[in-house]
């Protein structure tokens, strides 16, 4: 019976010999701390998890593994002194999922190196000397959820390739603690997903201080996200011209940067917008959402309530904006283990924004008015009759004596006295200016006609300063 046992068991055939100085135990190979300087050979076809750490394998070459391992799951390199990994090292181990190469030697994650891993699942490179990380290293890892890069010398992460989703889009956990890190792009790391920035570990680097990465790492531990709950004294910075780093949380009212909280989730709109609130839940297995309106009215998975509307990815849609939809929304999510409540503040703004139409049609309407109030005032100074057209030489006789009053009402310079020279208008002869006058006439020095007798009214010479010689040569009739 023992016999037959141990031909039906893998390790009975010649193919499945145990390798030296390793522990084999059903698909697991075992060869920790052998003191081995290269993989054992040959490796079983059948072997699921083969563990490799603390050895002495410095380099990992394209012919480790002969043959294709099809099984293996499972391959722990750590405390090797590893310094070279070939990229086409995992080319006969396609469905591996856990990968560790963590506290070796490796200064590069350089092109392509983990391309032919569409399977894996966890990569631990923590503890290694790494300072450059290409951005194609990890392309092709589509099933990616946890990658552990902390304790390294990287000074710039390509943090581009969580921006779309598409390049990690499994990835749930990214450490990069303990490195050279000294900016942040902010406003990239703010848009990824809550569930993402709540495995994102970024303590232990020196950090610059400013008010951005402060508002940053409070959001996150408004939000009891866990990256900054558990490492809260971890998170610290560095001040201009300052050699000791201080608390990230500690940066709010303090000189010189005197850093504020920024309001979390707060949307402006304005009316007849439509609008898209957003359930930024740090949940990634969700199994129920619905939203609560600020009247209370419940917004399920199956439909709204014709202006507000539950999409796919968990946000609420908002139509046709009125006053009345302004106010905090608040969206329940339940998870396997807990649920979390998110609130999103909704300003309504009580006009409409203007369209390019309305401002081009602003801009034309100011032109024109513009180009009209030159026009006018052109003519005013160029068109208007001069003071001198109501007196067309010396055969127009000047104003008789008993207009005075007439003409003062309607004139702007008063007529003087009688016997008092008066104001009537220049001559266009030099003849006609006497001397010790100014250039000026004497009025009184032609004769006046009788006056008419009769029912209609006497018609009178105006005055040459009237408010009417300016606008008119035809005399008032008063």
């Amino acid at each position: 019976l023992l016999l037959a046992l141990a031909l039906l068991s893998p390790w009975g055939s010649a193919s499945g010999t145990c390798p030296p100085r390793c522990v084999c135990a059903s698909n697991i190979l075992s060869c920790s701390q052998a003191v081995l300087s290269a993989v054992p050979t040959p490796l079983p076809r059948f072997t699921a998890v083969l563990d490799l750490s603390h050895n002495n394998v410095s380099r990992l070459r394209a012919d480790w593994a002969p043959g294709r391992l099809a099984h293996l799951h499972a391959l722990l390199l750590s405390h090797n002194g590893l310094s070279f990994v070939s990229t086409e090292a995992f080319a006969h181990v396609p469905h591996l999922r856990h990968l560790d190469l963590s506290s070796n030697r490796l200064r590069a994650l350089e092109e392509n190196l983990f391309s032919d891993l569409a399977e894996l699942e966890v990569l631990l490179l923590y503890n290694n000397e790494i300072s450059a990380v290409d951005r194609t290293a990890f392309d092709n890892l589509g099933r990616l959820r946890k990658l552990y890069l902390g304790q390294n010398r990287i000074a710039r992460f390509p943090l581009e390739l969580l921006r779309d989703g598409t390049r990690l889009p499994q990835l749930a956990l990214l450490d990069l603690s303990a490195n050279r890190l000294r900016s942040l792009p902010v406003g990239e790391l703010q848009a990824l997903p809550a569930w993402l920035r709540d495995r994102l570990y970024l303590h232990g680097n020196p950090l610059a201080c400013d008010c951005p990465l402060f508002q940053l790492v409070a959001r996150g531990r408004r939000r009891r996200l866990s990256a900054v709950m558990d490492f809260q004294e971890e998170l610290r910075c560095l001040l201009p011209s300052a050699t000791v780093p201080v608390g990230i949380l500690a940066l709010a009212g303090r000189q010189p940067l005197n850093c504020s909280e920024a309001r979390e989730a707060v949307l402006e709109a304005h009316l007849g917008d439509t609008v898209t609130l957003s359930c930024d839940t740090r949940l990634r297995a969700v199994r129920s959402r619905h939203w609560v309106t600020p009247g209370g009215e419940r917004v399920l998975e199956e439909g709204g309530n014709g202006s507000a509307a539950l999409l796919a990815n968990g946000s609420l849609q908002l139509r046709a904006l009125r006053p009345e939809d302004a106010g905090t929304y608040a969206c329940w999510v339940g998870g396997p283990l807990l649920n979390e409540t998110l609130y999103v503040e909704l300003l309504v703004h009580n006009f409409t924004l203007h369209g390019p139409h309305d401002t081009l049609n602003t801009a034309y309407t100011t032109l024109v008015g513009c180009i009209l109030s030159v026009v006018l005032v052109l003519i005013y100074l160029y068109l208007t009759p001069c003071r001198c057209c109501c007196c067309r030489g010396a055969d127009k006789p000047p104003a008789p004596r008993d207009d005075s009053i007439n003409s003062s009402v309607l004139s702007t310079t008063p007529n003087h006295a009688a016997g008092v020279p008066g104001e009537p208008c220049r001559s266009h002869s030099a003849s006609a200016t006497g001397p010790g006058q100014n250039g000026r006439f004497k009025v009184g020095g032609t004769p006046q006609p009788p006056p008419r007798h009769g029912p209609k009214v006497q018609r009178k010479v105006s005055d040459p300063d009237s408010v009417s010689s300016v606008f008119s040569d035809t005399p008032i009739v008063v």
